[in-house]
C-alpha cells in the first residue's frame, strides 16, 4: 500500500506518486511493447513455425482481438471489484501466457496463447490508467497523464528495437520471455505502493448481459475486420452478428439498474468527440506499426535489427514531447495540439509514402520518421486527457476502457484494411517488388485517416470548456464553486457536480494549469 496516502490527494512529487506513476507506466508498458515487439519478429516466427501471412495476421491480431472485446469488462470490474486487485490479475494472466507463447512448437499453439494474452491486456489495461486518475491529486492528473502516455508510449515505440535485437542475437522466443521479470517486479509494487480504489456509488456486481453483449459486439467486429480478405459470407455474417450485439447492448444497458457502461457518458460532446478521434487517430498509426518496419525489411532489405533500430527517432521524439504537449494542452486546451498532431502525422505519413528501394536513411527515411513522430508526440497525451477529463473520476476506469477498446479497433482496422487495399494480401505481403509498390498507397490512405482526424479534432473538440460544460449534457450552465473557477485544461461533462456528491470533491476536470 502506498502509506498512508488516501486515494484522489497524492501528489506526482512524493514518492508514493512516483511509486504509482512506475507502476502504471510499466504495468501499461508491457501492453504497448507486446504490440510492438512481435511485428519486427514475424517473418522470422513465419519460417520457423512454417506460417503464412494469414498465421501471422492471427498472431497479431488474437491478441488485439480479446484485448478489445474484453477491455470494457475489465474496466467495469476494476471500478467495481478495485482497480489495482484487477491490474494485479491482468498481469499475472498476461505473464503467464507469456510464457506460453515463448514455448509454443506451433502457430496454432502460439496463435492460442496469444489469445489469453489479450485477456490478460484487456484486465490490466483499463486499470494501469485509472489508477493514476483515481489515485493523483486533481491539480496533479494531467502532468501524470502526460508522462503515463508518454513514457508508455516511448515502451510501444522502442518495441522494433528491441525485438529486432533479440530476435537477430537470441531467438522470437525472446521477445515473450522478456515479459516475465518485467512482470513479477509490477506485481510485487503494486502490492507494495498502489492504494486500491474503486467506484463507492456502484451498487450490485458486474452486469453479466451487457458484459457478454459488449464482448459478443467487439469480437464478431473484430473477427469480421481479420477475416476480410477471406470469403465474402463470413465477413457479412460475422459483421451482423457484431451489429445485432450492439444494438442489443444498448437496449440493455438502457434499462440495466446498474450498467456496466452507462450511456450517460456518451452525453458528453468531449468523451465521445475524443473517443471517435482516438478510433481514427489509431486506425492511421497501426498501419505504420504493422506496414512499415516489414517494408524495411521486404523491401528495402533492412535486418530485423536495422529495422527496429530505425523507428528509435520516434521513440527519442515521443519522450520529448507526450510532457510537454500534455502542458500546453492544459494550457490553451485540446484542440489545437490534437489538430496539429495530427496534421504532422499525415505529414509524415506522405513522406513515408515516397520511399523506395535504395532510398538511403539519413535522406528519405529519417525525415519522414522525424515528421511522423513530432505528430505523434503532440497527438497521444491530449486524446488522453481529454477522454478521462470528460467524465467524473468514479467512472475512471470505464471510460478508460471504451477509449482502449476504440484504439485497438482502429489498429485492427488498419491491420485488416490497408493490406487489402495495397494490394498486399497472401503471397504478395512477402513479395518485395509488390511490397516497395503496395506500401505508399497503404501509406496515402492512412495519411487521409490522418488528415480526417485533424479535422475531426478541429470541429468537435472545445476549449471553451465553462461555458459550454452545460451544452453538453443538455442541462444549463450552473454556478461553479470559487475553488473551481480556474482555467480548465479539457473539457468535459458539467464540472459543477452536486456539492454533496461523492465525487464533487475530485472532478477530473478541476485542474489548475
Amino acid at each position: 500500500m502506498a502509506g498512508n496516502e488516501s486515494p484522489g490527494s497524492v501528489r506526482l512529487a512524493s514518492a508514493a506518486g512516483r511509486w504509482v506513476l512506475a507502476v502504471a507506466v510499466l504495468g501499461d508498458s508491457l501492453i504497448l511493447l507486446e504490440a510492438t515487439v512481435v511485428n519486427v519478429a514475424l517473418p522470422t516466427i513465419g519460417r520457423d513455425l512454417g506460417a503464412g501471412v494469414a498465421g501471422l495476421q492471427w498472431t497479431l491480431n488474437s491478441y488485439v482481438l480479446t484485448l478489445a472485446a474484453l477491455v470494457l469488462v475489465g474496466g467495469s470490474l476494476s471500478d467495481i471489484y478495485g482497480r489495482r486487485r484487477m491490474f494485479i490479475l491482468g498481469v499475472v494472466v498476461f505473464v503467464a501466457a507469456s510464457a506460453l507463447c515463448a514455448a509454443a512448437p506451433t502457430i496454432g499453439l502460439l496463435i492460442a496463447a496469444r489469445f489469453v494474452q489479450g485477456i490478460g491486456g484487456a484486465l490490466l489495461t483499463p486499470g494501469s490508467l485509472a489508477i493514476i486518475e483515481a489515485v493523483f491529486h486533481p491539480d496533479d492528473r494531467t502532468r501524470a497523464i502526460g508522462a503515463w502516455a508518454g513514457l508508455g508510449a516511448v515502451a510501444g515505440a522502442i518495441g522494433p528495437t528491441v525485438g529486432g535485437y533479440l530476435t537477430d542475437a537470441l531467438s522470437w522466443r525472446a521477445v515473450f520471455l522478456i515479459n516475465i521479470p518485467l512482470g513479477v517486479f509490477v506485481v510485487v509494487a503494486a502490492v507494495r505502493h498502489v492504494p486500491e480504489t474503486r467506484d463507492p456509488t456502484h451498487a450490485g456486481g458486474l452486469d453479466l448481459r451487457g458484459a457478454a453483449l459488449a464482448t459478443l459486439a467487439i469480437a464478431a467486429v473484430c473477427f469480421a475486420l481479420t477475416e476480410a480478405s477471406g470469403g465474402l459470407t463470413v465477413v457479412i455474417a460475422a459483421s451482423a452478428v457484431g451489429v445485432a450485439a450492439a444494438a442489443a447492448f444498448v437496449a440493455v444497458e438502457r434499462r440495466a439498474k446498474h450498467p456496466m457502461l452507462p450511456l450517460e457518458l456518451f452525453r458528453s460532446r468531449q468523451f465521445a468527440s475524443a473517443n471517435l478521434l482516438a478510433l481514427v487517430a489509431y486506425a492511421a498509426l497501426g498501419g505504420v506499426i504493422f506496414l512499415f518496419v516489414a517494408f524495411l525489411q521486404i523491401a528495402l532489405g533492412y535486418s530485423a535489427l536495422q529495422a527496429g533500430a530505425a523507428t528509435l527517432p520516434i521513440t527519442l521524439l515521443l519522450l520529448t514531447l507526450s510532457t510537454p504537449s500534455g502542458a500546453i494542452a492544459q494550457r490553451i486546451g485540446p484542440r489545437i495540439p490534437l489538430t496539429i498532431g495530427a496534421v504532422l502525422t499525415g505529414a509524415g505519413l506522405l513522406l513515408m509514402a515516397q520511399l523506395h528501394p535504395g532510398d538511403k536513411y539519413l535522406s528519405a527515411v529519417l525525415p519522414s520518421l522525424i515528421v511522423f513522430g513530432a505528430g505523434l508526440g503532440v497527438l497521444i497525451t491530449p486524446i488522453t486527457a481529454t477522454v478521462l477529463a470528460s467524465v467524473d473520476s468514479r467512472h475512471s476506469g470505464i471510460a478508460s476502457a471504451v477509449n482502449n477498446a476504440l484504439s485497438r479497433l482502429g489498429q485492427m482496422i488498419a491491420v485488416a484494411a490497408l493490406p487489402l487495399a495495397a494490394g498486399l494480401s497472401g503471397s504478395a505481403f512477402e513479395n518485395p517488388a509488390k511490397m516497395a509498390a503496395g506500401f505508399p498507397v497503404a501509406m496515402r490512405v492512412a495519411a487521409g485517416v490522418s488528415f480526417a482526424a485533424a479535422l475531426l479534432a478541429w470541429t468537435t473538440i472545445s476549449n471553451d470548456v465553462l461555458s459550454r460544460s452545460g451544452t453538453d449534457t443538455q442541462q444549463p450552465p450552473k454556478e461553479l464553486p470559487p475553488s473551481l473557477k480556474r482555467h480548465c485544461p479539457v473539457a468535459g461533462t458539467p464540472l459543477a457536480a452536486s456539492r454533496n456528491s461523492p465525487s464533487s470533491s475530485r472532478l477530473p476536470a478541476a485542474k489548475e494549469p
